[in-house]
């Protein structure tokens, strides 16, 4: 597991505490419009911190910080993430984990063991749609409707999101999610945001008002659904 990247200090990543964030390395997905894609094609070539750099400065943020957000890349692709995160709780800190939700297994196993307090997974968009923008042949959807399932019913903190791009999303890709994800605690809309490390240049967001026309649609099946992202 290569850490790759901490911000020392977020409001953002952990709504409702002050955070850091992790960044891990890695990833299974090829999601066009990544905006971290350095960290998935190009890891090795990335600056690596140790864990005991990590935990060094998180024991001298006690008191400071009250959350660390995990991120990525995708992080439950390694068997030290459960160990690393058992270190982190153990300092007092609660976790928030970002997964793509293609590792129900783990996701599972980390709620079980309480080393996690929330999950936020990612939706990249309705089910027909998933190998367009996870880039990847055949995603496993049944892994993903797993992780789903598991948050929607189990007793984990936990946020459904989707980054939406104008030239990959439409208007029936939400009314499909709204179905799919009926009865979810929590959704956000995330605006587009164009980057240098965007893994394939191009793409753009829709409008606030066209953003807030999905926000109504998802909302008839979904009671809580925000928009992120819009200036």
């Amino acid at each position: 597991m290569k850490i790759c990247g901490l911000n020392k200090t977020t409001l953002l990543d952990y709504p409702g505490r002050v955070a850091a964030t992790i960044f891990i390395g890695g990833c299974n997905f090829r999601c066009p419009f990544c905006h971290n894609s350095s960290l998935v094609l190009h890891s090795s070539l990335q600056p690596e911190f140790s864990q005991e750099e990590i935990l060094s400065f998180l024991k001298k943020r006690r008191g400071i910080l009250d959350g660390v957000c995990i991120t990525g890349g995708e992080p439950t692709l390694y068997p030290e993430l459960t160990d690393f995160l058992r270190e982190i709780r153990e300092l007092g800190y609660e976790i928030k984990l970002d997964t793509n939700g293609s590792r129900p297994d783990v996701l599972k196993s980390l709620a079980e063991k309480g080393l996690i307090q929330k999950a936020a997974m990612d939706i990249k968009s309705s089910p027909e749609h998933y190998e367009i923008l996870t880039g990847i042949s055949h995603p496993d959807l049944t892994a993903i409707r797993e992780s789903i399932s598991f948050l929607m019913n189990g007793s984990l903190d936990y946020e459904f999101r989707t980054t939406v791009v104008r030239e990959l999303h439409t208007e029936n890709d939400f009314r499909k999610i709204g179905q799919w994800l009926k009865g979810a605690k929590a959704y956000y809309l995330q605006a587009y945001r164009d980057s240098e490390d965007v893994l394939q240049p191009g793409f753009s967001s829709y409008s606030a008002s066209e953003l807030n026309a999905f926000r109504e649609i998802l909302l008839e099946t979904i009671p809580l659904v925000e928009i992120r992202g819009m200036d």
